[in-house]
């Protein structure tokens, strides 16, 4: 057994013991996964206080841990005065009830602790009708045996949300959970709509969408805020930003105005995890959506954490079930300051961009990089617009990027770069 290497520890933080099995994915794989469990905890506001592992060819089908190990675990709980016992996988319902009655004391897996943190993050509707629908879909297979490991947790959003998650156990059945999901799903579908809708009015304004992707805690919030802020946005449209696993939930657009008629949508999604629950992929699949509308996709890479490339390709495959691994993607390379052996920064090579996210000279390249990319289609044009036709250089002088602009006998003559569909919409007043 190992003790978590804290310092001094926090007043009112739920002490907990943490546990997993290597099957042989590799001493790295594995140790990064545990140390990804305690950094989960920690967003979920407990205090790991020790950690418990195993090496075996593989999860016993009964206790998770072999049976040695499990009373192993109930001592150094004891001993370190642990409240509760978090494992790193998903437990089946029947290894959660001998758990309990093993370890004599609450016991988590690896999906509920991040459902609660989720429930914990979500502020919008949408995202509260999707957290509640994963955690009652995980519920459902272990309503017997749960007791123990729900009296600990808070209430769900929606027509439950008074009641402690113990009462909820006792007093809901199987029938009413599943009533409760199909109201949910219904819900859910009229929230799709209206997201659907307002994807439908972004797509006809012909603003381009630029989609933040990657792990969580990688800085994509950070980004986000730092373009508003530089771009003399309202502060008030910046959202949560805190160095903490999952630290914002709800998917935020924001309209980037970068002069010229050269603006476009950045969208903050939800981040990306190891062992991320099938759950919560399908219940957010609607919200993340948003990314196989998207023109472009920026993968945000913590560069300064060790385990940047797993965290790359986590992303990558979530991203692929998506339906969203066609779309143009550019790696940014965030926190590079945080790396000695860096190359200069910022700096781009090709599809890949070196930036410090709080650097103003870093925002700078980030967005000539995006503006290159999502106006990359754009074409030239010039035309001769007579003057009884205004309308027509009003909607160039709001919609394209115009290069210059003379008063002739004839009319008003334009250079633009414009969309390819103006180009052959007002083809007949080109020169």
């Amino acid at each position: 057994m190992d003790k978590m290497n804290e310092k001094e520890p926090l007043e009112n933080l739920e002490r907990v013991l943490l546990a997993g099995v290597d099957t042989g994915e590799g001493q790295e794989e594995f140790e990064r996964s545990m140390e990804e469990l305690a950094d989960l905890a920690k967003a979920c506001e407990m205090e790991p206080v020790g950690m418990i592992t195993q090496k075996m060819e593989g999860i016993n089908k009964s206790l998770y841990l072999g049976s040695g190990k499990t009373a192993e675990t109930a001592e150094a709980a004891k001993m370190l005065e642990a409240e509760l016992v978090i494992f790193n996988d998903t437990l089946t319902p029947s290894q959660l009830r001998n758990l309990q009655e093993e370890l004599k004391m609450p016991v988590m897996d690896r999906t509920n602790l991040i459902l609660d943190i989720f429930e914990k993050r979500a502020r919008t509707r949408e995202a509260r009708l999707q957290v509640e629908s994963a955690r009652l879909q995980y519920l459902l297979p272990r309503l017997v045996g749960m007791h123990e490991a729900l009296t600990r947790q808070g209430g769900t959003s929606g027509s439950m949300s008074s009641r402690g998650a113990g009462e909820k156990k006792l007093e809901l059945d199987r029938r009413r959970i599943e009533h409760r999901i199909t109201e949910l799903d219904r819900e859910l579908e009229e929230v799709s709509k209206e997201r659907e809708t307002q994807r439908k009015k972004r797509q006809k304004s012909g603003i381009p969408l630029v989609a933040l992707v990657g792990y969580t805690n990688a800085g994509k919030s950070t980004i986000l805020n730092r373009m508003i802020h530089k771009h003399g946005m309202d502060e008030e449209k910046k959202v949560l930003e805190k160095d903490m696993l999952f630290a914002t939930l709800d998917t935020s657009v924001r309209r980037i105005c970068t002069g010229n008629n050269r603006d476009f949508l950045l969208s903050d999604t939800v981040g990306f995890v190891h062992k991320l629950p099938h759950g919560l992929v399908k219940a957010f699949r609607a919200t993340l959506l948003e990314l196989k509308t998207a023109d472009l996709l920026l993968q945000v890479v913590d560069y300064s954490d060790p385990h940047y490339e797993k965290h790359m390709e986590t992303t990558r495959e979530t991203i692929t079930q998506l339906g969203a691994g066609h779309i143009p993607m550019i790696t940014v390379f965030n926190k590079s300051d945080r790396v000695d052996d860096c190359i200069a920064y910022p700096k781009t090579v090709g599809d890949k961009i070196y930036i410090s996210a709080k650097e103003d000279v870093s925002l700078e390249m980030l967005t000539e990089l995006i503006l290159d990319k999502v106006y990359d289609n754009f074409k030239e044009m010039e035309l001769l617009v007579p003057y009884e036709k205004g309308q027509v250089v009003s909607y160039f002088m709001e919609n394209a990027h115009v290069l210059s602009v003379e008063y002739e006998k004839e009319g008003t003559r334009l250079k633009v770069m414009c969309h390819p569909g103006d180009k052959e919409k007002y083809g007949c007043y080109e020169k």
